[in-house]
């Protein structure tokens, strides 16, 4: 049978997971996840950047968890969903945000081993997050879910095709995700920032400072550069939108 859409969803008394949510776009939604009364599960692989974000949550009032969670590694996000329901008793929402660029050196002479888990990151952790999501959300009746793609992936960028080729991949596989919508009342979408102001594109190039190739472009676009809460209230816009299914949303300024 068809679902009837339309509607507003609230997000106040639902349970989130946001990967990457140690700094930048994915702490920016967690926290504006937790400021719309979700409790939330900061996942990330570095503890200390989570802890901070679960701090700033904890310290309005709000409830967040954090746990260490690599997306590259089937154990461990089967981890992460299992930790999420004993937590808070299932899982409503997901935005699968972890993602990474290639740095320096730049292509063709990134390293091989960059280049696999640039790609394992970027995609196999954006499908296996949304395949566990889905089971967890079978049993709640249905859900949302929010991946990160990019502007690149409609783009061209010569010094890191690998990441324009990754977050081409996750509009595809957001876009083929549509159908769930109907079949298991689980809504599948993404968003597709530009540039955006985070710690990701500091540590680019020697882990201070951006990559050579992209330092250019930052300089360039620098009075357009989108602040992460910008990302994080799109995220919240599909989630509150229950018409919108396996739609990619441009992120730009106005």
């Amino acid at each position: 049978m068809a679902q009837q859409r339309g509607f507003i969803v609230e997000i106040e008394g639902k349970v989130a997971i946001v990967t990457g949510a140690a700094s930048g776009i994915g702490r920016a939604t967690a926290i504006a996840l937790a400021a719309e009364g979700a409790s939330v599960v900061v996942a990330d692989v570095d503890a200390a950047g989570g802890a901070v974000t679960v701090g700033e949550i904890t310290g309005a009032d709000g409830a967040a968890t954090f746990v260490a969670c690599d997306v590259t590694s089937p154990e461990s996000v089967r981890n992460l969903f299992a930790e999420a329901e004993a937590a808070y008793g299932g899982v409503d929402i997901v935005y699968n945000n972890a993602g990474i660029s290639s740095g320096e050196p730049h292509w063709p002479d990134a390293p091989l081993a960059r280049i696999a888990e640039e790609t394992h990151i970027n995609t196999s952790g954006v499908m296996m997050g949304t395949r566990e999501a889905i089971h967890a959300m079978r049993k709640r009746g249905g859900g949302v879910i929010v991946n990160t793609a990019s502007v690149a992936g409609d783009g061209h960028l010569p010094f890191d095709p690998m990441y324009s080729a990754t977050k081409k991949a996750v509009m595809s596989f957001t876009q083929s995700c549509a159908p769930l919508a109907e079949s298991e009342n689980i809504r599948v979408n993404a968003v597709s920032p530009g540039m955006v102001r985070t710690a990701f594109q500091g540590k680019t190039g020697d882990g201070e400072r951006p990559a050579s190739w992209l330092a250019p472009s930052i300089e360039r676009h620098a009075d357009s550069i989108l602040p992460p809460e910008a990302i994080a209230e799109a995220v919240l816009d599909f989630i509150r939108d229950d018409s919108k299914a396996g739609e990619v949303r441009t992120v730009a300024p106005a």
